[in-house]
């Protein structure tokens, strides 16, 4: 079955369900009588736990799990249950991945330019700098080849995978002091993960990796002269604008960071097929929900800052012409040296010629003129 139609499929057999769920659940305990034989229907009783990259303060990002956990129990009225674990509290936010391989949990809730030192592919599934938006994000998953392709990789992993979410397009961060030129990055300490991180690197930042928590300390201590996260809403939450007044953009390396649910092949494989429908059109729907979510949230949240002495900054026009440069050079070569990564790089970028093209004509023609000041 083509991936673009799961979502399609996915509300098929929920809905599918539906009706096989009132015939078993009218049969639970009782029976019926065809012939002298008596027929037993009920369905299985599951009870998963979930994995967490993100801590639950984070309530939007977070919460992403819990708007799957929540429907999917739904859909099954209360057969199919999971339980949600944030960051740190079965496993650290950066072994969600290998946690799940393990089968030591069932499904896990991450972003996969975590584990780009498994293997560098793996960055698509989440995001690239200078890469898809999140609409064209969504269009190569569910409708071209982005699903097929991800899940190919997977499954190297024993892991099936499904796109759990997006912040769309973030900020670029929050340094201690500005950043004019492609010269004032030099030597700067920066929190940055994935391949914006080996960017960076390039460009002469000290590229350091941190979970969420221990972002804050390590900027207040100046352990750090710069880190980015999301956008306004998380970004005030974790508080980050009371040691560091230059916000700038916008997030090169994040256009659209597209999170992913692992679920353990086997594990998945168990599960009644009105089951995985439920899971599946579950996570279609939190991939949805949190997008709209931070898209609500961040123009108050942007307000506030502003309203604390937050000065907006946007990224020198040198900063951005290297980084997109240097970008380019580091996933072409990649390519080159591996045909596995080459497959996903060449769709993903191929997709992205075809649809930028169709975007300039009239998103991008109306988006200048209606986001101009006035």
């Amino acid at each position: 079955m083509k991936r673009r139609e799961f979502v399609r499929k996915a509300s098929l057999g929920v809905a599918g369900s539906a009706a096989v769920a009132s015939t078993a659940l009218a049969g639970c305990g009782s029976s019926t009588s065809d012939g002298g034989a008596a027929t037993v229907l009920t369905r299985p009783r599951v009870s998963w736990q979930l994995v967490s990259s993100f801590p639950r303060s984070l309530d939007t990002i977070f919460g992403a799990a819990e708007v799957l956990s929540k429907r999917v129990s739904e859909l099954t009225d209360a057969r199919f249950t999971i339980r949600v674990f944030p960051a740190g509290e079965l496993v650290p936010y950066n072994q969600v991945l290998e946690t799940v391989q393990k089968g030591t949990v069932a499904i896990g809730h991450s972003a996969s330019y975590y584990y780009i030192g498994l293997n560098p592919a793996l960055a698509f599934d989440c995001t690239v700098p200078f890469g898809l938006t999140v609409r064209q994000y969504n269009a190569w998953m569910y409708h071209g080849n982005g699903l097929d392709l991800t899940r190919e990789m997977f499954s190297d992993f024993n892991i099936i995978n499904f796109p759990g979410g997006n912040t769309g397009t973030q900020m670029g961060g929050w340094f201690r002091r500005e950043v004019n030129s492609l010269a004032d990055l030099n030597g700067i300490k920066m929190r940055i993960p994935g391949l914006g991180g080996q960017v960076m690197d390039a460009m002469g930042v000290n590229v350091q990796v941190l979970a969420a928590g221990e972002i804050y300390t390590a900027l207040e201590r100046g352990a750090l002269d710069a880190t980015e996260w999301s956008g306004p809403y998380d970004d005030e939450r974790l508080g980050f604008y009371k040691v560091a007044k230059n916000y700038y953009f916008p997030g090169w390396w994040e256009p659209a960071p597209g999170l992913s649910f692992y679920i353990n092949q086997d594990q998945w494989n168990k599960l009644p097929s009105e089951y995985q429908a439920a899971l599946a059109a579950a996570a279609a729907e939190a991939n949805i929900d949190m997008l709209a979510e931070y898209d609500f949230k961040n123009p108050a949240a942007l307000n506030r800052l502003l309203s604390n002495g937050v000065q907006l900054r946007p990224f020198a026009q040198d900063i951005m012409l290297e980084a997109e440069r240097i970008s380019l050079d580091l996933m072409s070569s990649a390519a080159a040296g591996d045909a596995a990564y080459r497959k996903v790089f060449e769709d993903y970028t191929g997709w992205q010629t075809d649809s930028n093209q169709w975007m300039r004509v009239a998103e991008h023609t109306y988006a200048s003129f209606a986001f101009r000041d006035k």
